[in-house]
């Protein structure tokens, strides 16, 4: 038995959630707080910044560690000999919870580098041509897009999204864009963004896109693994993924997924052979050996917890805080009430408090004054916010110092 298998019967050991609705697990504290107890967390803050990534359950970082071990002790010749089974394994086992083939998917070290190689690599752009992104999108995406003008010779387009945004108005934003922008082929869409947390409709502006003849590039670092909607019913061909955020699989570990059939539409990675396999789009030399043994452990643990209880899960965590401040004229809240909006992550900033400056100092404010950790985030076309984010592990009491945090620097 090797340590991942052994740590997988940890996770067997979880109590059974089947047959549950997730709406009511997810006021089932008892069973909460038996996931938390698997979590080793601080207790120096209320931590409500997990949207940088998400901290590995006991059984993951113990299997992490005990990987590192069997890496050390065994060195070249289990690296060469015995590690490529289990990576490809794990390739296997990642390809099969996302619901897609393995040859769709190679694993990469996070979404960034995954977006990247989708962003540059993509060869369907002639001098002229269009690539279009929002405010909403993270930076490293957006300034990938606009190398694209330097590499393809294309011209880059950006929108900003309304704001209160609502589900009609958002589609609306990006039919109007493609309308305005025919030259576009290719669109940069964002899951879940790490701004405000609005969850996109990605299905209905994929097929918006995919009628106007432009390819998506969808950036889902922070969506799957937090919500229930299957890979492929995105409708997106290129997709970035993390595997440390909402998974919680250790640092360094995300995926890139490329439709069936469209491996030829990227540029092969430096000198690699141009061929439909997925694994000559990227090339990481030596990778992080005891990460990849240690992600079926985090895949089983994700697949125990469910992704439908998580999600129910974070939004009564995520609405906890919303609905206890929405009155709060002093606060202007950065988020929507539509389920089909909505995700872990939501923002706020006091208002009239716009610029990058004072929202840090906020977050300084809030974390000197009562513990509490939270993160100024800007880019948003209506100015800075302060972005919260609960994990699974976060409690009801939490959330209670949270609002307690806000009113008292709101004044």
């Amino acid at each position: 038995m090797n340590e991942a298998e052994r740590w997988l019967e940890t996770v067997e050991a979880l109590p059974d959630h089947a047959g549950c609705d997730p709406a009511e697990l997810a006021l089932d504290e008892g069973w909460w707080d038996q996931i938390r107890a698997l979590y080793a967390l601080t207790d120096e803050v209320v931590m409500l910044d997990n949207g940088y990534w998400g901290a590995m359950a006991n059984p993951v970082l113990q299997a992490y560690q005990q990987a590192t071990v069997t890496v050390n002790e065994g060195n070249a010749w289990f690296g060469r000999r015995t590690f490529p089974a289990l990576f490809e394994q794990a390739r296997a086992q990642l390809a099969q919870v996302l619901g897609v083939a393995s040859d769709e998917i190679v694993l990469t070290r996070g979404a960034t580098e995954a977006m990247q190689l989708l962003i540059g690599g993509y060869r369907r752009l002639a001098p002229g041509d269009g690539v279009l992104y929002a405010d909403i999108d993270y930076d490293s995406m957006v300034s990938a897009m606009q190398w694209l003008q330097q590499r393809r010779g294309v011209e880059v387009q950006r929108i900003a999204l309304p704001e209160p945004f609502d589900h009609d108005g958002i589609v609306d934003a990006y039919r109007q864009a493609l309308a305005r922008y025919p030259r576009t082929r290719l669109l940069l869409l964002t899951q879940v963004n790490h701004r405000n947390g609005m969850l996109l409709p990605v299905a209905e502006i994929c097929a918006l896109a995919r009628a106007a003849g432009v390819d998506v590039v969808l950036d889902a670092a922070h969506g799957i693994g937090q919500v229930d909607t299957p890979l492929r019913e995105l409708g997106a061909d290129f997709v970035g993924i993390n595997l440390h955020k909402w998974f919680g699989a250790p640092v360094g570990l995300g995926a890139m997924y490329v439709r069936r059939g469209r491996v030829r539409d990227l540029d092969p990675y430096m000198g690699e052979p141009d061929n439909d396999d997925i694994r000559t789009r990227l090339h990481t030399g030596t990778v992080n050996f005891a990460a990849c043994m240690a992600l079926p452990v985090a895949l089983a643990l994700h697949q125990r917890i469910g992704v439908a209880n998580k999600r129910a899960r974070l939004l009564r965590l995520r609405n906890q805080w919303l609905d206890a401040l929405r009155d709060d004229a002093r606060v202007q809240l950065l988020a929507s009430a539509d389920p089909r909006l909505s995700s872990a992550i939501a923002a706020f900033r006091l208002r009239g408090q716009r610029d990058m400056d004072a929202n840090a100092a906020t977050a300084e404010r809030m974390l000197v004054q009562s513990r509490v950790f939270v993160v100024a985030r800007e880019g948003l076309a209506s100015g800075a916010c302060l972005r919260v984010t609960p994990g699974i592990f976060s409690t009801p009491t939490q959330i209670d110092a949270l609002v307690q945090a806000v009113r008292a620097v709101a004044g």
